[in-house]
């Protein structure tokens, strides 16, 4: 049987996929969180006019001709205005953010004028307009800000409050349950016997759901035995995505796909034509009314943080709604790359963005076991099956690790 193309193996996994539900967050918690709903300003901002310096609202007529004297009639500081208008030859004492009084058209810096008891000198002239900032002139009521499927960042959840939200609608977050299994495995952190190792997946995985904007929860490690499986399948009811790391190969002891399917999962696809990652497969099933999409990544603990980013971070996007997915950018090699084989490569490297173009180093010894060279990747950098050397200075695309 040909292995699938890990173009065709996204496109099936993200064709059924469609945006969750939406929530209501209180501001406090929206960072981060993808925008279900447009922020529409409800106010305009400035909602009035307002000084941008401290000093004294006048008209502008009235200074035309400097040293201009003339009597203050009262003060506006922020959340304090003056409630009323001016008349001529009148001025208001204001501060930074003070409402101009009715009948003002201008500001004058307090640096260009001399005050004396309950009169002010005006030495410079100053312009309709000067040192005032219009009510709207940043954005006003009704005006569109965000629309939805954004990822709110900082800067969001600030103009949001801005413009007279105290909560957001966001798309629910993916719950994504993490399986991992064998008998070797143990909880790291734990004294390892003879023939044991860390499971390792369960972790690393946990913080791609985290950082890609899902809610991963970790079923556990199960034993290499159906009823095992099984039982931890059964307490993944309630998730949107289950994500199994292990038993996705073809030995005796991979019997994570007979397990899925005994709790009624149908299988999409088998085997997919990438390195590291052959022995992965995806399916669905339906569980507590609901679609839950089931995705089998290999056991190497390389190979599983691999797919997790070609593959899950796209899904957790898709669920999400992003306006822009996760997606590859183009970056130039720094060095030559030797001819590749039938399944596409996703070799380990360092992507620098302070050039332009972006320029790119794949590490010299890309085998799966290395996990070091996975943590001290910032990369992806994709070779396309059957391509040839590759020299210095072509382009490339390139998956961030760090989204």
């Amino acid at each position: 049987m040909a292995l699938l193309p890990v173009s065709v193996a996204l496109q099936r996994i993200l064709e059924n996929a469609t945006t969750l539900n939406a929530e209501t967050v209180d501001l406090l918690h929206a960072h981060g969180r993808t925008l279900a709903s447009p922020v529409i300003s409800k106010v305009d901002n400035p909602p009035f006019d307002a000084s941008a310096m401290d000093g004294y609202a006048v008209r502008a007529d009235d200074i035309a001709s400097v040293p201009a004297t003339l009597n203050v009639v009262g003060e506006s500081g922020a959340g304090h205005p003056f409630d009323g208008s001016l008349g001529k030859s009148e001025a208001v004492r204001i501060f930074t953010g003070g409402r101009v009084p009715d009948d003002a058209d201008a500001v004058v810096i307090q640096e260009n004028t001399t005050a004396s008891g309950p009169t002010v000198t005006v030495l410079e002239t100053a312009k309709c307009g000067a040192n005032i900032r219009p009510k709207g002139q940043d954005f006003a009521k009704d005006e569109r800000l965000i629309e939805r499927g954004r990822l709110l960042t900082a800067r969001d959840v600030l103009i949001s409050a801005s413009c007279g939200y105290g909560e957001l609608s966001v798309v629910r977050k993916p719950v994504v349950a993490i399986l991992s299994s064998g008998d070797e495995l143990v909880t790291p952190g734990k004294p390892l016997a003879l023939g044991q190792i860390s499971g390792s997946n369960a972790y690393g995985l946990a913080s791609v759901v985290e950082m890609a904007g899902g809610k991963a929860h970790f079923l556990g490690i199960a034993r290499d035995s159906l009823a095992s499986l099984e039982e931890f399948i059964s307490a993944a009811d309630d998730a949107d995505v289950l994500v199994t790391s292990g038993g996705a190969s073809v030995g005796d002891h991979d019997l994570v796909r007979p397990a899925l399917e005994n709790a009624g999962a149908k299988l999409d696809f088998y085997k997919i034509a990438m390195r590291p990652g052959k022995p992965l497969f995806f399916g669905s099933r339906h569980v507590g009314g609901k679609l839950q999409y089931c995705l089998g990544l290999p056991g190497n603990p390389v190979a599983a943080m691999i797919c997790a980013r070609v593959f899950l971070v796209p899904l957790i996007g898709r669920l999400l709604g992003l306006e822009k997915p996760f997606q590859a950018i183009d970056a130039a090699l720094t060095g030559p790359v030797p001819a590749n084989g039938p399944r596409e490569h996703y070799m380990r490297g360092l992507l620098d963005v302070s050039t332009s173009p972006a320029r790119v180093t794949p590490f010299t010894n890309q085998d799966s076991g290395l996990v070091k060279s996975l943590q001290r990747a910032n990369c992806l950098v994709v070779i396309p099956a059957d391509a040839p050397s590759l020299h210095a200075g072509t382009t490339v695309k390139v998956l961030r690790l760090d989204i």
